[in-house]
This record gives structure tokens, C-alpha cells and sequence, in this order.
């Protein structure tokens, strides 16, 4: 198989087999694998062993493979947030860890077992409408259970960027981004400047936030899994792609889920009326709309940036960063007169 991404390695089912062997001891034979699409950084296949229970295994990028700063050590990242939501939040379906290893000539992989279900992404694309609205209610209580798990401090659970506040972790991070994007010539549609006045000037709500809550921070449909329950219902059954998982703001969790568009005009959206049964801490005032356009404006910012490192052309991905400029425009003029 080859990468689409350059953070893809070149894998045939044979060397999957290898790691997965190498992963569980040479009693354990693989008797079927294939690979997952829909990410863009890992490369992931899945493996059928003989005793019938199917696993991921996710290899990272070579070593030296350039990332981008919030991008290291990912691997070892996701196999902390399996664990720990294992262990702290045990209602949200997680993929529990097998294991976490290296190999001299293949790097770091994780292997998992793999969960139920499709992901809502593949399942939107079938010819038969599902209605997702109980998947997308059980996506905002299982966001609610995750939030009540409080960290030790805001921003990544390592050496990247974070802080002993949301203001100086968020702001971390958007330097962070603006560093990438200047080391790998990506053009913005706003000056690093402007972008960097526009979060000091709404600071203040940033400042509201007091609790570093756990965030998933990644859960656009394609890391979403559901299945139809036995009334034929689409429920949510696996939550993956934990790697990028960070401890800040609830808010931001809720972002992603509605990607392009604005939560804060969608009140009864089932993630929301899932989010707040649950408990979720949900309140959309001017304070929280503020800060939703600011994680808004992250996320198209880091989704612009991370084209180059993706392989991501004008040809391969037409109308990408026209839109994404767009969408950013579209926020920085909302918060410049909010």
C-alpha cells in the first residue's frame, strides 16, 4: 500500500503481520489484513488474527519525518488517552490499548483493539439516509463524561504547547501553528500579527476558563463510529484518533464535531441535547461566542497549515485553502467588532 500523505509509511500486509506478531508473541498468528483509510498521519491496517479478534495497528511517521510542532510524539499520546479515558472515564467507548512499542526498523506503532461500527463520515456516504441524530446525542454525552476529567495543567500533557492558564496554553498554541506556517511557506490570509492582536484583545473570555477539562479535541465525523442498535438505530460505539488530546476549554471539544459550522446557532443540535442531559457545562452567552470563533479560527488555521506537511496541492485538494481562507476571514471580521 502506499501513503497518500508523507507521514504515511509504504506497508504490505505481510510486514503488518510482522508487527502485529512482534506485538502479541509468535503463538499468535494473522490470518487476514487490510488498510484504514480516512486519516492523513498515521498509517493504519487492520489485522485478523487466528483467534477471530480483529485489531488496528497504527505505525507513526519514520523518524525525521518533518511535523508539525504539536505533532510529536503522537503515538505515545493516543496510548496515554486510551488509557486514561479507560481508567477515568470508562463509559466513552475507547479502543483499549494491546500494545505500545518500537521496532528497530519500523518506529513506533499501537495496537488496539478495534472497535464496532463505521464511521459517521463513510456511513454519510451510503446510498440509504441514516438518521445519525441518536449517535450524534450519545457523541455529546460521551463529550460530557470526558470533560469532568480535570488535568494538572492547560494545553498538551507534555513538552509541547501548554501553560499554567487557558490564555497562555491557547495562546501557545497559536504560536506554535504561526511557526509551522512560516518554516513551511504556507500562505495566510491574515498577517501572524493580526491573528496574535485578535486573541489578546479577547483574552478576557479566555480568563473565564479556570478548569483544565480533558478534550478530545479531534472529533470530526471520521473519528466517530456508530452502528444500528438492535431497534435500528444509529448509536455511537467507538470514540478514536485520541492523539491529539489536550486539556483546555470545553468549548473547544464542540467545535470539531460541527465542522464549518457555528454550534452556537444550532441550540438543539442532538450533540448539544446530548452534551447538556449529561451535564455537559453548556452555556452560550457572548462570553462562549467569543471564544467559539477564536477555536474556530484555530482549527482553520491549523487545517491550512497542516496542507504542505500532508502532501495537500492545489491539484489534489482544489478549493481547500480558498475555503478555509474564507472561513477564516469569515471569523477574524466577527470577533474584529464583537
Amino acid at each position: 500500500m502506499t501513503g497518500v500523505s508523507p507521514t504515511q509509511r509504504l506497508l504490505t500486509g505481510a510486514e503488518v503481520a510482522y508487527l502485529v506478531t512482534a506485538s502479541f508473541g509468535p503463538d499468535v498468528r494473522v490470518r487476514e489484513t487490510g488498510p484504514l483509510t480516512g486519516g492523513g498521519y498515521a498509517t493504519v491496517w487492520w489485522a485478523l488474527l487466528d483467534d477471530d479478534r480483529r485489531v488496528v495497528l497504527k505505525l507513526a511517521p519514520p523518524a525525521g519525518t518533518p511535523l508539525l510542532r504539536y505533532e510529536r510524539g503522537l503515538c505515545a499520546a493516543e496510548a496515554r488517552y486510551f488509557r486514561l479515558v479507560a481508567r477515568r472515564a470508562p463509559q466513552v467507548p475507547v479502543p483499549p490499548v494491546l500494545r505500545h512499542g518500537t521496532d528497530p526498523a519500523y518506529g513506533e506503532w499501537l495496537v488496539t483493539a478495534m472497535l464496532p461500527g463505521r464511521s459517521l463520515s463513510d456511513l454519510a456516504t451510503d446510498a440509504v439516509a441514516i438518521d445519525d441524530g441518536p449517535a450524534r446525542y450519545d457523541l455529546g454525552v460521551a463529550l460530557a463524561a470526558l470533560h469532568r476529567v480535570t488535568g494538572d495543567r492547560f494545553g498538551y500533557d507534555d513538552d509541547r504547547a501548554g501553560g499554567p492558564n487557558w490564555r497562555a496554553a491557547f495562546t501557545a498554541m497559536l504560536d506554535a501553528l504561526l511557526a509551522d506556517a512560516a518554516e513551511w511557506g504556507v500562505a495566510l490570509p491574515v498577517t501572524p500579527d493580526r491573528l496574535r492582536a485578535l486573541v489578546r484583545r479577547h483574552a478576557d473570555v479566555l480568563d473565564e476558563v479556570r478548569r483544565p477539562a480533558l478534550l478530545h479535541f479531534d472529533c470530526w465525523d471520521g473519528n466517530v463510529l456508530a452502528a444500528p442498535d438492535p431497534d435500528g438505530r444509529l448509536r455511537l460505539c467507538g470514540l478514536v484518533d485520541g492523539e491529539r488530546f489536550l486539556y483546555g476549554d470545553p468549548l473547544l471539544d464542540l467545535v470539531s464535531p460541527l465542522l464549518f459550522r457555528r454550534v452556537e446557532d444550532e441550540p438543539e443540535h442532538p450533540l448539544l441535547r446530548g452534551y447538556r442531559a449529561a451535564g455537559g457545562p453548556l452555556v452560550l452567552d457572548a462570553s462562549a461566542r467569543r471564544r467559539l470563533g477564536l477555536y474556530r479560527l484555530h482549527l482553520y488555521l491549523l487545517m491550512t497549515v497542516e496542507m504542505p506537511s500532508r502532501g495537500m496541492t492545489a491539484r489534489s485538494h482544489p478549493g481547500r485553502h480558498a475555503r478555509l481562507a474564507a472561513l477564516l476571514d469569515e471569523e477574524i471580521a466577527a470577533l474584529g467588532t464583537a
